[in-house]
């Protein structure tokens, strides 16, 4: 457990979509935060989602790798991998989270990068003996191009469709906002949640600068910065869960809420 500069221990908010944040209020539970959960994101079907199953359908002959990039992603897959019958695939994954959902709805990744990012996995990818070079990348609508990219670079066709897309819930009863607003450490699971944080730290008089901003990777740092949080930022050289956890504490070390690693 970690030890506390005060008799309360740090309040931790938890952002991710109603349902998705359980594995880390987990991890932050046992080692004595408080978590309080708000959830700020919700996902919606993207303009392609309806394609992924006639895709997945010929995805032996036409595609050389399926790549699957976040959790949100995997699920979307496996509702279009279900409808085309489950067919064989040969699936490339980045992250940790994202393996284990294609796990529990009964695939197994054939492929995880050495470091959770779309750009590792791009440099990283092993072409298979006459495979075809293209690959599927169902993705987000607010996907960055640094997976296509990479993979061009690499030689690789990539096919993307946008398959769903995330956004800002549409209220936030004031309640939960207001316990929110309380809380030491802000995290932050991918840009929307950033963006989605934004609007509701400043319309209230009860806002403070002093949030310690805990992100599950660079991305969703590179978005504080943008949305102008420059300060108490924290987040891992490699996106996952562990990293999460570990950026909480070492913001709450800085920020002198719990005492200095042994």
């Amino acid at each position: 457990n970690g030890i506390f500069a005060s008799a309360a221990a740090p309040k931790v908010l938890l952002t991710r979509e109603a349902g998705k944040n359980d594995k880390l209020r987990d991890a932050l539970t046992i080692k004595g935060f408080r978590c309080v959960e708000l959830p700020l994101i919700e996902h919606t079907d993207g303009p392609d989602k309806t394609l992924l199953p006639g895709l997945l359908a010929t995805a032996s002959e036409l595609y050389e790798w399926v790549a699957v990039t976040s959790p949100e992603a995997a699920a979307v897959f496996l509702e279009g991998w279900e409808q085309a019958g489950k067919p064989r695939v040969r699936v490339a994954v980045v992250g940790g989270g994202t393996g284990e959902v294609l796990r529990q709805g009964g695939i197994t990744p054939d492929y995880v990068p050495s470091k959770a990012l779309g750009k590792v996995m791009g440099s990283e990818l092993p072409r298979v003996p006459g495979g075809s070079g293209r690959v599927l990348y169902p993705a987000s609508v607010k996907a960055s191009t640094d997976l296509q990219d990479s993979l061009a670079a690499a030689g690789f066709e990539v096919h993307r469709i946008n398959t769903y897309s995330t956004g800002a819930v549409k209220s936030v009863p004031e309640d939960l906002l207001r316990e929110a607003l309380t809380a030491d450490v802000v995290t932050y699971g991918s840009p929307s949640a950033v963006k989605a944080w934004g609007p509701l730290r400043r319309q209230t008089d009860m806002f403070s600068t002093h949030f310690i901003n805990a992100c599950i990777g660079s991305t969703s740092a590179k978005a504080c910065a943008s949305a102008g949080i420059t300060e108490n930022v924290y987040y891992p050289d490699s996106p996952g869960m562990e990293g999460w956890v570990e950026a909480v504490e070492r913001g709450c070390r800085d920020a002198q809420l719990m005492a200095a690693a042994v």
